[in-house]
């Protein structure tokens, strides 16, 4: 697993977590401040430096490259503001998600997440 601090970019968190979890193919779990990406399979291993890069190549996507660090501490990676700056945008009200704790699945309607709870009890 590897925890993905986001503190400083929160407003583009839930953007860049699709990104980075489709680039490394991991199964991702959403916090307050920060995604945990987890693998597939239990005897994989998510490589490190991809999901840096990963994370690199979105910053540079939207113009924020040179005003971020990404910061590698064993199993955490942050990203930091270098000027003290964060990612401002407009806050669209978004609908509650709601997350597997078992696989990670994401959603944003509780009748299909009930559901899809039910096929971890079969």
């Amino acid at each position: 697993m590897i925890t993905i601090d986001c503190r400083d970019v929160e407003s583009i968190k839930n953007e860049l977590l699709v990104y980075v979890s489709d680039q490394v193919a991991a199964i991702p779990t959403l916090k307050n401040h920060e995604f945990i990406l987890s693998a597939i399979e239990d005897d994989e291993t998510i490589d490190k430096t991809v999901v840096i890069t990963s994370i690199k190549e979105f910053l540079e996507s939207i113009g924020e490259n040179h005003n971020f660090a990404v910061i590698s501490t064993n199993d955490i990676v942050s990203i930091r503001s270098i000027s003290g700056k964060t990612i401002e945008r407009d806050q669209q009200p978004q609908p509650d998600m709601f997350s597997c704790t078992h696989c990670g699945f994401v959603t944003r309607f509780e009748v299909e997440h009930h559901a899809h709870m039910k096929i971890h009890y079969l």
